[in-house]
């Protein structure tokens, strides 16, 4: 089996990780935050706006079941990519849609995908960044939605 980390944010962490532990060929999913200036931010921190964080999912994946194009495709078909500081009802910059890529094999992919999507007219406001460090949400995030037998993030 070949494997590779990916890393996104797609508004609520919560929706993110239930979409793609579904997906067929993801093994892993981690909800947690990233890109910001705070060691081990708490969540109350990066919900306050002021830590530079992104609610994001890291997800190992299985290379010979989905392909990186897959996994970037099934991104944007989750969230809105054309709204800054805002995902549904969620708002504030830790709602951010952010592709962070773990070598440059996902970032010219990433790169592709989102002018692809521009060229088609589709405003993209996506970020795509190196990946940094990635700390994981409390236990209580994780698989949240699942955990409650919920479907999408409540109001």
């Amino acid at each position: 089996m070949r494997t590779e980390e990916a890393t996104f944010a797609a508004g609520c962490f919560w929706h993110v990780q239930l979409d793609f532990s579904e997906t067929p060929g993801v093994l892993k999913s981690v909800a947690g935050y990233t890109g910001g200036k705070v060691e081990n931010p708490t969540y109350e921190q990066v919900h306050s706006g002021r830590t530079g964080h992104v609610e994001a999912v890291k997800i190992e994946y299985d290379k010979d079941k989905i392909s990186y194009d897959k996994v970037l495709e099934k991104f944007f078909e989750m969230h809105d990519p054309t709204t800054v500081d805002r995902q549904g009802p969620d708002t504030g910059s830790q709602y951010n849609s952010v592709i962070f890529y773990h070598n440059k094999e996902q970032e010219e992919k990433a790169r592709k995908y989102k002018e692809k999507l521009i060229k088609q007219g589709i405003r993209v406001v996506t970020r795509i960044e190196k990946a940094g460090k990635f700390y994981p949400a409390e236990e209580y995030h994780q698989n949240y939605l699942k955990k409650t037998n919920q479907r999408t993030c409540p109001i």
